[in-house]
């Protein structure tokens, strides 16, 4: 893994572990993470990510939101599962409240080998992407400043006060890490 992807999933361990919360990262097999490329042109910091940090056990936990991100073993099978689904698109986690999903857009890499992270309602008759981050680095990054925000709040479900409480806090942090993100308005 670059330093930069080294870098936040650091900060997701430190931030599960402040939280007590369950966290497993493994090491994805080489010919699996090799059969993901093959299949869905998974990129390349995705692939090391899965090779170095692949999430065996990972739920976010703030008061609006549970991200759950998805293991190698698991990406072929969510794939198969999606509906009127563009072959650009990977999914690497999804809300466990809701299930929408978050996703790769792999027709739109950068050059260090990343790809921007959407988002979508699921159960709609047509899928309409949302940008979550502008990279997965970013995208695990987001997530545990959420987690750092939430440390805050109360786990049990908020009233709407609570909740834009909670957005507000967290607006100017995900404005440091990616305003592209903050714009497209998933976050807020």
């Amino acid at each position: 893994m670059d330093s930069d992807l080294a870098e936040a999933v650091d900060g997701l361990k430190t931030v599960f572990s402040q939280r007590k919360l369950a966290l497993t990262f493994g090491k994805a097999r080489p010919e699996l993470v090799d059969d993901l490329k093959k299949k869905f042109r998974v990129p390349s910091r995705y692939r090391n990510f899965l090779l170095e940090a692949n999430p065996t056990q990972f739920e976010s936990a703030t008061p609006v939101e549970r991200i759950r991100l998805i293991p190698a073993e698991e990406i072929e099978s969510t794939q198969a599962q999606m509906q009127n689904w563009k072959p650009t698109w990977i999914v690497v986690a999804e809300s466990a409240l809701l299930g929408d999903p978050y996703f790769l857009d792999v027709s739109k890499p950068d050059p260090e080998g990343d790809c921007p992270v959407m988002t979508a309602m699921s159960g709609q008759d047509k899928w309409s992407p949302t940008l979550a981050a502008s990279s997965f680095a970013q995208f695990l990054r987001i997530i545990g400043t959420a987690m750092e925000v939430a440390t805050g709040f109360s786990e049990n479900i908020m009233d709407d006060e609570d909740e834009e409480s909670f957005r507000e806090a967290l607006v100017p942090k995900v404005k440091v890490i990616d305003t592209a993100a903050l714009r497209a308005g998933h976050w807020t």
